[in-house]
């Protein structure tokens, strides 16, 4: 069953210039987190107040509303200090949380792999600790409710020592998932495969395109943080070079810096790719922000140095003609459709092109296993058979420390 939530922003001097699609966005996350919206208390103020985030006048405004409204739970889009959510709770009287507990909800109840219900478990207890004082009312109902979800629920009632014990020891276990993911990235950055990360604000449309492409069947549904674990896959371009393609959390404005830091692992899978597939949803009003969000955390991880193409995605939801990229090399594309896919390998093509080295190789009429494997492992565009040198004659693109620019470089030396 839902619960019937109301939502809060101010918008500040600072804030004025994102405070729309940011409570836009917090709507989308309450209906990510299966929450009804009753109403959205909103106000303008220089700056928010330093005990209730609204003042006095709101705060019995909204205390009404609650009552009017029959809301279960009112989430405010601003982070709030331990004090402050108390005070507001006290008076309002139903539980409080803030855009950062709905976010840390949302990864709860995503999160599949262990590594990452231990990110989540991790982050929530980090945010919660300081909270435990006066929470009897919120503790009362975990288990059950918007922001109280996920691997954390369970163990909040309990002190702080055994919460800080329980922090230390998902610490101490993660630090042994990293390690045996690091040995798997090093192992596949040690093959020749080239290998693209889908990066993107979040319902961009990401895990779509990783579906139309590698028949995936990842969860892509028109929700926020629809995919919270990477997953790797298998794609073989027209021309059959076989890539690997990543899917990652989506980004999102204002990312809460507990979520940066435990989710690092999930970018990091990004760190050693040859090309970032930038999703871009080509419809969003709030474009360009969601651009420059994603754009601003890759500087932020030292990821802005990967070659980068970016995928205007949901054409089918604008005029094409009028529409103008803002981030180049770049495709508009609709994942829903074939010619999307095409548009799509030939735009990936092309980069794939601009990134690697053209070779020039002949193979003798014997050679058959070599051939087979460079189709896998390069981008060959033409291979003919000289039947007087008994010979094929390969033309194509290859990773610069492959074995076939070696062999070119060898037969050239000869």
């Amino acid at each position: 069953m839902s619960e019937r939530v109301i939502l809060v922003g101010v918008e500040t001097d600072e804030s004025k210039y994102n405070y729309l699609e940011s409570m836009h966005e917090l709507a989308g996350l309450t209906k990510t987190a299966h929450g009804e919206i009753v109403f959205s208390l909103t106000q303008k103020r220089p700056k928010v107040d330093r005990q209730t985030i609204i003042g006095k006048g709101k705060i019995e405004e909204l205390r009404q509303l609650v009552d009017a409204h029959e809301a279960d739970l009112v989430i405010f889009n601003h982070a709030l200090s331990p004090r402050q959510s108390q005070t507001v709770e006290t008076q309002v009287g139903v539980p409080v949380i803030d855009r950062i507990q709905l976010i840390l909800d949302i990864f709860a109840q995503r999160a599949r792999s262990k590594e990452g219900k231990l990110q989540v478990e991790l982050a929530q207890l980090d945010y919660l600790l300081p909270r435990l004082v006066g929470q009897g009312q919120s503790l009362s109902r975990l288990g059950g409710g918007i922001g109280t979800r996920g691997p954390g629920e369970t163990k909040l009632e309990t002190d702080r020592r055994h919460i800080r014990r329980r922090i230390s020891a998902i610490k101490k276990e993660l630090k042994e998932v990293e390690a045996h993911r690091e040995r798997s990235r090093q192992k596949r950055q040690q093959s020749s495969i080239f290998q693209m990360g889908l990066i993107g604000y979040t319902n961009a449309g990401k895990s779509t395109i990783l579906n139309l492409l590698t028949n995936a069947d990842t969860f892509s549904e028109d929700q926020l943080f629809a995919t919270l674990d990477p997953l790797t896959k298998r794609w073989h371009l027209p021309q059959g070079m076989e890539t690997t393609i990543t899917d990652t959390v989506g980004f999102i404005q204002d990312l809460p810096t507990q979520l940066v830091d435990a989710f690092q692992s999930t970018l990091e899978e990004s760190k050693g790719m040859d090309l970032l597939l930038h999703i871009v949803d080509a419809s969003a009003e709030d474009r360009q922000q969601q651009e420059k969000t994603v754009i601003d955390l890759l500087k932020e991880l030292e990821m802005d140095d990967i070659p980068m193409l970016t995928i205007y995605n949901k054409a089918d939801r604008i005029d094409e003609f009028s529409f103008t990229p803002t981030l180049f090399p770049s495709v508009l594309i609709s994942a829903k459709t074939t010619k999307g896919k095409e548009l799509l390998a030939d735009a990936i093509k092309q980069e794939i092109m601009n990134l690697l080295e053209p070779y020039l190789l002949t193979l003798n009429a014997d050679e058959g296993q070599a051939l087979s494997e460079m189709k896998r492992e390069t981008l060959v565009l033409s291979e003919t058979f000289d039947e007087e040198k008994e010979q094929y004659i390969v033309r194509g693109f290859a990773k610069k420390k492959s074995l076939w620019i070696r062999r070119m470089e060898d037969e050239l030396d000869d």
